[in-house]
């Protein structure tokens, strides 16, 4: 393998979502308006969580969380979209391919870690309510938000330091909207089996594990549930896990069927129109279902309105 195959590829072209010029246009507007709000409305949460006292509980210091990585997600990927639609030119140079890359497998996982965080908390508050002042203090809980944001990105750092040993000789079209390891890894020439098992190693640790945590917590906050004589104490508890459970069928949704389906026999534009929906769908969505039904938040918003003088 030589020096000369690593330099064969100097830039990439993203192929995006579309060619017509008039549909581009249409989509920059509207990724705009997706990107401004996802912006605004996660960082209105940790505004809120941070000035309201009664908010300073795990579960919304892990959602502070959710919401600066959705924030950091969206302005990894957008900003380079948008100006692609805008201009028409798809181009983006190889070290900045590789970088895009490494920074969103890395959120990505960070994110699985962080929803199951969130899940074993849910378990712990309603299922140990004794227990929990002590197993989720703050202590606990930045180490566990610390465990998530460092292994997602360790496992992201080893997976493109294996993939950019090999040679990118040939074509440098990219069936997709920005760059993602399953789609570049099918430009690479030479035998990558081994880099392709070891990815599909680190998507079952990181996108499983958390999922197992999370079906084990959410079975035994049911069983509790159930065995609860209290009716408001039983529809409390399904109301603080409900928006968990959506973002989580949302978001795994996606990315199960992205990254553990087999690629034989499918579409070639399928990981692009996926991508659609946990790049930029999710993020939008997250806030709002977070927010909708919560009584804590709308309290805390009607708080600080009255500070304003509304």
């Amino acid at each position: 393998m030589g020096t000369e195959n690593f330099t064969s590829t100097i830039e990439f072209i993203m192929v995006g979502l579309t060619n017509n010029r008039k549909t581009q246009i249409l989509l920059f507007f509207l990724i705009l308006f997706i990107y401004l709000f996802t912006l605004v409305a996660n960082l209105m949460i940790i505004i809120l969580v941070r000035r309201n006292s009664h908010l300073h509980t795990p579960m919304y210091f892990f959602l502070t969380n959710l919401s600066g990585l959705e924030m950091c997600h969206v302005t990894t990927t957008m900003p380079q979209m948008m100006t692609h639609l805008l201009t028409g030119n798809g181009s983006i140079s190889f070290a900045r391919c590789m970088a895009q890359m490494a920074v969103v497998l890395s959120l990505g996982g960070t994110e699985c870690f962080l929803l199951g965080v969130m899940a074993y908390d849910r378990y712990l508050a309603i299922c140990r309510p004794l227990v929990y002042a002590i197993a989720m203090g703050k202590w606990q809980q930045l180490c566990l938000a610390l465990a998530s944001w460092l292994s997602a990105f360790f496992l992201a750092l080893v997976t493109v330091l294996f993939l950019i040993r090999f040679p990118f000789c040939g074509s440098n079209y990219v069936n997709h909207f920005y760059c993602e390891i399953p789609v570049v890894m099918k430009l690479v020439c030479g035998d990558i089996r081994v880099t392709e098992a070891m990815l599909f190693f680190e998507s079952a640790v990181g996108l499983v594990t958390p999922l197992i945590v999370i079906l084990i917590s959410y079975g035994l906050i049911l069983s509790t549930v159930i065995r609860m004589q209290s009716t408001s104490g039983r529809q409390k508890a399904f109301s603080t896990c409900a928006s968990h459970m959506v973002v989580v069928t949302i978001f795994y949704g996606t990315l199960l069927y992205m990254y553990l389906k087999p690629q034989a026999g499918t579409s070639p534009d399928r990981y692009k129109h996926t991508a659609t929906i946990y790049a930029i769908v999710t993020p939008l969505l997250n806030p709002i279902i977070y927010t909708l039904r919560n009584k804590d938040i709308h309290k805390a918003v009607n708080k600080m309105l009255q500070r304003k003088g509304f």
